[in-house]
């Protein structure tokens, strides 16, 4: 099952509409304010040390890679999974200076992470996952979760970042913005009604995926960020 077929969109769908916004997703990506310090925490979360090996699931345009590449060095290996080729295509320009950071086109619920010139690696020489902003675009959140704890095994980190709906008092007006951002952001974007809301169906799915991460997990740190939107859940692996 493609990544595709989880969403629910055909193939043709996702990457029509996932190329058509690569630019503008790209800017917002890189210059929101206060992004930069959530990718560096993302990245600090995965517990790397210089040498290791970091996988990024659905990498979109390549921003978190660099924050990755710094924590392992020039000595470790960064691989980054998305299935877009735009979206690809600026994550490889974005990281072209680096020669042990990878980007490859594959499916984030079946990454291609055997040996081979694309990825260098075997799948136990994992040390850590990222996925930000990712688990709510899956049918089985959860599913995609025990999947990547598998990959890196005991000792290992997986690592969420992902957006919902704020629990903060001041919450109101900012989920309301919230809400207008994930049906803008959900194809088709013509839609007005649905029989679910999207943003309802995130919650559940952003909640389903960082629930088992700590069902998981020997060691959690929980954040959030971005007004609570943001939630952020590293895990060591028991």
């Amino acid at each position: 099952m493609t990544i595709r077929d989880r969403v629910g969109m055909d193939d043709e769908t996702a990457q029509e509409f996932y190329g058509r916004w690569a630019s503008l997703y790209d800017l917002i990506a890189r210059y929101t304010p206060g992004i930069s310090h959530l990718r560096r925490r993302a990245a600090a979360a995965c517990r790397l040390e210089p040498g290791d090996t970091v996988v990024e699931m659905g990498c979109g345009t390549g921003t978190n890679l660099p924050y990755l590449r710094e924590q392992v060095g020039p000595d470790g290996v960064v691989v980054g999974i998305d299935f877009t080729g735009p979206v690809l295509e600026r994550a490889r320009d974005h990281t072209s200076e680096y020669d042990n950071v990878h980007v490859v086109r594959g499916d984030a619920t079946r990454p291609p992470l055997g040996l081979s010139e694309e990825t260098p690696l075997e799948e136990p020489a994992i040390d850590a996952i990222l996925a930000t902003f990712v688990v709510g675009m899956l049918e089985d959140p959860s599913g995609a979760v025990d999947d990547w704890c598998d990959l890196v095994g005991p000792d290992g980190h997986v690592v969420l970042a992902n957006a919902a709906r704020s629990d903060e008092w001041y919450a109101p007006p900012v989920n309301a913005v919230f809400r207008a951002i994930v049906v803008l952001s959900t194809p088709p974007t013509t839609t007005l009604r649905y029989e679910t809301d999207p943003h309802l169906r995130l919650d559940r799915k952003i909640d389903a995926a960082h629930t088992r991460l700590r069902e998981r997990s020997a060691a959690i740190a929980d954040e959030t960020h971005v007004s609570g939107v943001v939630r952020l859940t590293g895990g060591r692996l028991a």
